[in-house]
């Protein structure tokens, strides 16, 4: 059902855990399987200098959590945001039909942690601007 790198990053999964000093966490979840998914990320000078991952689900949605840190690690914001759900299953080599909602997960959380760090960072700039 799982082609070797799914088994294998499933088996050693990559950047897993929590990062307590995160600039910003995105979450991702679905009501249909279970799966849920929380990216943290530390942004230096635009770029992702670091990724962590936990995800509480199926051997496919961790795989997609690990193999998306690979993925944007040393990316910019406007390089990560590009990566779309399709990008992780390809990386992967692929996933069955019926888990590729996992890749839909993984892609979700990373762009809700981008989206949030943006958001952030407007709010900051604003408070500088302000008499």
């Amino acid at each position: 059902m799982y082609n070797d790198k799914v088994i294998d990053h499933f088996s050693n999964p990559r950047n897993a855990g929590e990062m307590p000093d995160a600039d910003a966490v995105g979450e991702s979840g679905s009501f249909k399987c279970g799966d849920t998914m929380k990216i943290f990320l530390k942004i230096n000078g635009g770029k992702i200098a670091d990724i962590k991952f936990q995800t509480f689900g199926c051997g496919a949605a961790i795989a997609s959590s690990s193999i998306l840190t690979e993925m944007v690690m040393g990316k910019s914001l406007e390089e990560a945001v590009r990566i779309t759900n399709r990008d992780v299953a390809d990386e992967l080599g692929g996933l069955p039909p019926l888990k590729l909602h996992c890749s839909n997960l993984a892609a979700d959380a990373l762009h809700d942690a981008i989206q949030k760090y943006r958001a952030a960072q407007r709010k900051d700039k604003g408070k500088a601007l302000a008499p």
